[in-house]
């Protein structure tokens, strides 16, 4: 088995890390460098609908059965448990509010796309292979974690927060989960005939187009840890490292008992374990308004993102083929 420290090694230097890194370094430097905004959405349009469709092209081959059912239950499941896991740890370790404690519980109950589509890449380079079908996972587990953090705040604070019919279309008509679940079915409903017509613009293009993105994250990611500066102390930064490795172990679990392969394992852990940046904050904003943004963002998208990229990918690596073989 390839050991934690020579998958983490052999991801620090592949061109996606370094790439976030760089963006990183030039937002710290106080760089001019920025992507202009059309851009940078153009590119995770493409990254969302070049996943979802290979996934859905990948479950036309493999076909529905109770293993697809049982993931896609598993990822539900996990997705509403965890942001009271992730709650009950923010209320013993810091000292957040209530409400602030439930904004950011909800960014780790939701998933990172780009770090899935990273796990993916990894997996790839490793020629581990995986359920084609996570890609369904992923859109399933978006929206059950916000309605968790209403509930939690809800029950926390007087006249807390509730489902109004304005976050109830921004949960289920936001762009990310729209194109996600859309690619995915598109790409089942075409099949393997389907991809190969598009093969050359979803397949080649994808790892070039991944590094610009990654670089554009880090250049957010640089400029909110440095304004961050004061907001963050050591109890939120700790628990912005340690909540993915207790989600990666709930998805660990999860995996093993549906009979996933290591890849599916990883891939599971990974859901588990990141923490949304796009679908929830804009959820965040139209249902819990008063929360700090500083805070749940700069953790999610400074904090436990690149921990993700760089140490957490290949630790769950590691783990699942430890255990799983493969």
């Amino acid at each position: 088995m390839t050991s934690i420290f020579e998958l983490a090694a052999a991801n620090l230097l592949s061109p996606i890390i370094l790439s976030f890194a760089l963006g990183v370094a030039a937002a710290l430097a106080r760089s001019d460098l920025n992507f202009p905004e059309a851009i940078a959405k153009g590119m995770s349009l493409y990254l969302l609908f070049a996943i979802g469709f290979k996934g859905g092209a990948s479950v036309a081959g493999h076909g529905v059965d109770a293993q697809l059912v049982g993931s896609l239950i598993a990822g539900t499941v996990l997705s509403a448990a965890l942001p009271f896991v992730a709650y009950a740890l923010l209320r013993v370790m810091t000292r957040l509010s209530a409400l602030d404690a439930a904004a950011v519980a909800a960014h780790y109950g939701s998933i990172s796309i780009v770090t899935f589509v990273a796990a993916t890449s990894v997996l790839d380079a490793q020629g581990i292979s995986s359920e084609g079908y996570m890609v369904a996972v992923a859109a399933a587990m978006e929206a059950p974690a916000i309605v968790a953090a209403l509930w939690l705040v809800s029950r926390s604070t007087p006249g807390g927060g509730g489902m109004s019919a304005e976050l109830l279309r921004e949960i289920l008509l936001n762009g990310s989960i729209v194109l996600l679940v859309g690619a995915f079915l598109i790409g089942w409903v075409t099949g393997a005939e389907g991809k190969a017509e598009i093969d050359a613009f979803i397949t080649a293009p994808f790892k070039g187009v991944l590094c610009l993105f990654l670089l554009d994250m880090g250049l957010v990611a640089g400029r909110g840890l440095r304004n961050a500066r004061g907001t963050l102390n050591g109890a939120v930064v700790a628990f912005g490292l340690l909540m993915p490795v207790i989600g990666g172990s709930f998805g660990l679990l999860a995996g093993a008992l549906l009979g996933l392969s290591t890849g599916g394992v990883v891939l599971m852990m990974v859901l588990s374990a990141s923490a949304s940046y796009i679908a929830v904050p804009a959820a965040m904003r139209v249902a819990l308004p008063e929360a700090n943004p500083a805070v749940y963002l700069t953790l999610s998208l400074g904090i436990t993102f690149p921990f993700n990229l760089t140490i957490g990918i290949p630790l769950y690596v590691a783990v699942a083929q430890s255990l799983l073989g493969g």
